[in-house]
């Protein structure tokens, strides 16, 4: 069965053309001549990106993912490929309904019918890793069940087994291609890939954001019934909206674009900012308009995190970029450690101020935040800057940001909007409300402890005087027997010499 599977991709990649691909690579042009001789009848007028995309969708769903995944490295690829992975679509047929009911029984222990009241044998919704059935539970609640492809463990791991072989050999065949960190790509890849596996994992996802916003004005999330949860099997309540990409029954409806895009840009703010735990999967596909006009978010398999030294970079950069202080921005990658410590600031500065300031005062629809994230990976590549494994999901977020911006709003100016916020959060976290935030976090705890400073403080004063006696006690160890090693070398010395005039004294004259 692997041979079989590693047979058709071979023979999909010589079919689009992929070992063109690499070879290109070549500077000398050589290979590329010798092994346009020996497959002399094949010939290929769609660009390399168009055949990569191809192929991919020809090898299945979890190729395509990789793509998906891949478009998002724009630090690793050239722009004519991200762009066109950029473009995959993950349409993959639902699996028998018959399948999921039986699933389903083997998870709960007894027919579908008795755990609940109604449920739907067609699918909604239909991905390569799950499908949704709508249904109700014994309350008569609207529900939405995801229900993970049978067999679909042994899949991922049978393909993921081949990228890692592929990867490595490649790294081996191709000296060049370690720049591109393949084996790294495949691995941040599985770890996607099997976090997604673990429905129970997505629902605490699910859940853990739904907490963030609740009672919010912008974003709805669905409620996870946990009676029902399994790790194959994740029941949510069922959402009513329209998909964002429907812009015409929008307006229909009498939805404000303008405000809806806005509200976009302080969801994504809020998340990143204040939460540090964001939604890393916004296609338009996940993302629905409320009847009321709030947001509504679904599938929460790929969710980002950042610890509070990567919110306060972040800031700090999003700031000096809306001020135009790239001097700032230079300072603030060389303190971070992103960049070498010897970096000259001037230097680092020009080079930012050269891509970034052709796109202020811009409406969002003559920006193309993927442009510039390229030209900023060429700019870090220049200066040995390694991309953050923990930004690269906001990277693909911020441009997902972008495609749902140009849709609801062309003229959006996002740095009007996202200023305010920004700014009004590096206050509260350096402020005098960061500052009082502190203090009452930090109370409880000073409450249990200054009743015990005195025995600490004398515990600690203790355990100083017993380290400097142990200290010292094995500093006269050490010396003792410096003086015994001494009096035995002399010993042995004296009767080293003391057997040398003995056999001498014996020697005949």
């Amino acid at each position: 069965m692997r041979l079989l599977r590693l047979a058709k991709i071979i023979l999909v990649s010589l079919r689009f053309g992929l070992d063109r691909v690499v070879l290109e690579a070549d500077s000398s042009g050589r290979l590329v001549r010798w092994w346009t001789k020996v497959f002399f009848w094949r010939r290929f007028s769609e660009p390399r990106g168009v055949r990569l995309r191809r192929a991919l969708e020809s090898l299945g769903p979890i190729f395509i993912k990789f793509g998906q995944m891949l478009s998002t490295r724009r630090d690793l690829l050239p722009a004519d490929i991200a762009d066109e992975l950029a473009l995959l679509q993950d349409r993959v047929p639902p699996f028998p309904s018959d399948e999921a009911v039986a699933l389903l029984e083997a998870f709960y222990g007894k027919p579908v019918d008795e755990v609940f009241r109604r449920f739907e044998r067609e699918p909604v919704a239909s991905a390569s890793v799950a499908q949704v059935n709508f249904a109700e539970l014994p309350d008569g609640t609207e529900v939405a069940i995801k229900i993970l492809r049978p067999g679909i463990g042994r899949v991922i791991e049978h393909d993921l087994d081949l990228m890692e072989t592929g990867a490595t050999l490649l790294e081996r065949a191709w000296p060049e291609s370690r720049r591109l960190k393949p084996r790294e790509v495949v691995a941040e890849f599985s770890k996607t890939l099997h976090d997604e596996l673990d429905l129970m994992r997505e629902a605490a996802n699910c859940a853990q954001l739904r907490r963030n916003f609740k009672d919010s004005k912008l974003l709805v999330v669905p409620e996870v019934y946990w009676d029902w949860c399994g790790p194959n099997v994740m029941v949510m309540e069922r959402m009513t909206g329209t998909p964002i990409s429907q812009i015409s029954a929008l307006v229909a409806q009498g939805v404000d674009l303008k405000e809806l895009s806005r509200a976009g840009v302080e969801i994504f703010f809020t998340q990143v900012f204040r939460d540090g735990f964001f939604h890393a999967d916004m296609h338009p596909g996940n993302i629905f308009v409320h009847p009321d006009g709030r947001y509504m978010a679904l599938d929460f398999g790929i969710m980002g995190t950042l610890n509070d030294v990567d919110k306060d970079y972040l800031a700090r950069n999003f700031l000096a970029f809306f001020k135009r202080d790239y001097k700032q921005v230079a300072v603030a990658h060389i303190e971070a450690g992103w960049v070498p410590p010897y970096t000259r600031v001037d230097e680092l500065e020009a080079a930012i101020r050269t891509v970034c300031e052709p796109i202020f005062d811009r409406p969002l629809k003559d920006i193309s935040f993927g442009k510039t994230l390229l030209r900023l990976f060429q700019t870090a590549r220049r200066f040995e800057m390694e991309v953050q494994p923990q930004l690269v999901l906001l990277q693909k977020t911020l441009l997902n940001i972008e495609g749902l911006g140009r849709q609801l709003d062309p003229e959006l100016d996002l740095w009007t909007t996202a200023k305010p916020f920004l700014e009004r959060w590096m206050t509260e976290q350096v402020g005098w409300r960061a500052l009082l935030r502190e203090v009452k976090t930090e109370a409880p705890l000073w409450s249990a402890i200054l009743p015990r400073l005195p025995r600490l403080a004398h515990q600690a004063l203790l355990d100083t005087h017993r380290q400097r006696t142990e200290s010292q006690d094995r500093l006269d160890e050490i010396l003792r027997r410096q003086r015994h090693d001494r009096y035995l070398i002399v010993a042995l010395g004296l009767l080293v010499a003391a057997l040398a005039a003995f056999v001498v004294w014996r020697l005949p004259v």
